[in-house]
């Protein structure tokens, strides 16, 4: 499956998570580390989900980008 991750700049590097899959969070130095990060902490989220029978959350969330005058 394929979850949208919304990433932030911190002031110590990038936070992320996933709307998706509530309580899912990570954090990294640079935007590769949060990536990677964020994508372990989303299978390990899925693989607990699944050792205790619960629903796995399908992908429902979307972005998009809107043109304003500034």
């Amino acid at each position: 499956m394929k979850y949208l991750v919304v990433i932030e700049k911190t002031q110590t590097g990038y936070s992320a998570y996933s709307p998706d899959v509530l309580g899912c969070v990570s954090i990294g130095a640079t935007l590769e580390e949060v990536d990677e990060n964020m994508q372990e902490a989303i299978s390990f989220h899925i693989d607990g989900l699944i050792e205790e029978g619960l629903e796995i959350p399908k992908p429902s969330t979307y972005s998009a980008y809107v043109e304003v005058a500034a």
